[in-house]
């Protein structure tokens, strides 16, 4: 018996040992699931950003304005898809880390179930409540015809869109970055290309930028669907999609920090978008032209976080798989790289957006000159701390991948709801419209700097954990 026992515990050492998750070089491990993981993230932003560029070109200042607008049903779809995503294949590393395959399959199977479900639930909910909605956004009179058919005609690519970035975190888990990389660009290459055909090409104006949208959205959930009949690594029959409430429980619980962080993200900008039109209303600017200045600025900022959360996301199966199997220093390892690569990034765009505000904002169309102005002034005010933003996003996916759930979304509220939320609300009845650009370097640090504490904490614990597991060993 003895002798079984020995034969079955090698087996599975064999089985971890062939999986390079816990054996290649980490800084090769990062480069090889955290290059796709930014293209992807990357790409999934440039939906919004292209929409805005040919929309800004085609139809102007309030066309900006109305995707501001739209944006937060867009924050929403992502805060549904990543909870979903982030939380069932975290599950599914760490079981697979400790061995549990077919239990691992199952909960990616509830994750997938899901995404289809909150889908089509999200997208029949905005259109049937699609002008109170955007009243609750911000919309002002101007704006609301712009923002009226970019967010109709956009909602029913929403089960695509939910479907597509959170499948994507399912195929990175299954050892297939490259393929999600691929979902991703795919549709919006195809967006890129069909924007400027259906804007000045078939003078649709911001409906064509919206139909873009859909198609492009439609062709990336397709390859997802694709990927899970055909080219999929993890076991999956039918019976393991049909949604499990103490999966779906554990799915929740590893995804919820970065959906809390999202929704946080909507309620800001909702915030952000009343408190612009209040206080603009009583400035030079007016009411349009901050909602317009900060819907771009945002666009440009969602590169930036792109990239540093694609370090996060690309680090999870590392972080997820080799905590599970009780590989520390692997996971401390690529931490402390994680870290520097977010560092590096931010300092580079914080230079770029203290250096080259009014370049970038111009790539988004005309203005007047209160409207680059402005841009100038809440580019250089409100990102200051820029170089700092990476480190909250990526230290929340590194508690979500351990298993910590609870740290995870604390740290993941601590700029949105905790500081920024506050400040904005506190500030403009001081400071008036300025406030609003205050508040945002104070939010960025403490943020960063509470996410550092965490993470030492943490760190530090592994460190007892392997010390004991060495003491028992010898």
């Amino acid at each position: 018996m003895s002798e079984i026992m020995d034969e079955v515990k090698k087996t599975d050492e064999e089985k971890m040992t062939e999986n390079p998750l816990a054996t290649e070089r980490i800084g090769k491990l990062i480069a090889r699931f955290a290059i796709p993981a930014i293209i992807s993230m990357l790409v999934s932003s440039l939906y919004n950003i292209v929409d805005q560029i040919f929309i800004g070109q085609g139809v102007g200042m309030l066309g900006n304005a109305a995707t501001n607008i739209a944006f937060p049903v867009s924050i929403i779809c992502t805060a549904t898809a990543l909870m979903l995503g982030i939380g069932s294949a975290s599950n599914f590393n760490l079981e697979s880390g400790a061995g549990n395959r077919k239990k691992a399959s199952r909960i990616a199977g509830t994750g997938l179930a899901m995404l289809v479900i909150c889908g089509i639930v999200i997208a029949a909910v905005v259109l049937m409540f699609l002008d109170p909605l955007l009243e609750i956004f911000g919309v002002t009179p101007e704006v609301l015809p712009y923002a009226q058919d970019y967010t109709g005609i956009t909602a029913y690519g929403i089960p695509f869109l939910i479907l597509t970035t959170g499948g994507n975190h399912l195929i990175r888990a299954d050892r297939s970055p490259t393929y999600s990389m691929t979902c991703m660009l795919t549709g919006a290459i195809l967006n890129t290309i069909l924007d400027p055909l259906f804007i000045f090409g078939f003078h649709l104006g911001i409906k064509g930028a919206a139909w873009a949208t859909v198609i492009g959205q439609v062709v990336s959930g397709a390859l997802v669907v694709l990927y899970f009949l055909r080219f999929r690594k993890m076991e999956l029959s039918l019976d393991m999609l049909r949604p499990r409430g103490c999966y779906l429980k554990a799915v929740a619980s590893l995804g919820m920090a970065s959906c809390i962080n999202q929704i946080a993200m909507a309620a800001v900008q909702i915030t952000m978008n009343n408190t612009l039109r209040h206080y603009g209303a009583a400035s030079v600017y007016g009411t349009d032209i901050p909602l317009a200045c900060v819907g771009v600025i945002s666009k440009v900022n969602m590169v930036f976080m792109a990239i540093c959360i694609g370090i996060s996301q690309g680090c999870q199966p590392i972080w997820g798989f080799n905590y599970g199997a009780g590989r520390y220093a692997r996971v401390r390892e690529t931490y402390g790289k994680a870290f520097r690569l977010s560092l590096t990034v931010g300092i580079v765009f914080c230079l770029c957006f203290q250096l080259f505000p009014r370049q970038l904002v111009g790539i988004f169309g005309t203005g007047s000159e209160e409207y680059f102005h402005f841009a100038e002034r809440y580019f250089r005010i409100f990102m200051l701390m820029t170089f700092s933003n990476g480190i909250q996003p990526m230290s929340s996916g590194f508690f979500t991948s351990i298993g910590k759930a609870k740290l995870g979304i604390v740290v993941s509220l601590t700029r949105q709801v905790i500081f920024l939320l506050p400040l904005i609300l506190i500030f403009p009845v001081f400071m008036g419209i300025d406030g609003v650009m205050y508040a945002g370097p104070i939010a960025d640090g403490a943020a960063a700097l509470a996410a550092v504490i965490c993470a030492v904490r943490e760190l530090r614990k592994m460190r007892v954990l392997e010390a004991e597991a060495a003491k028992e060993e010898g």
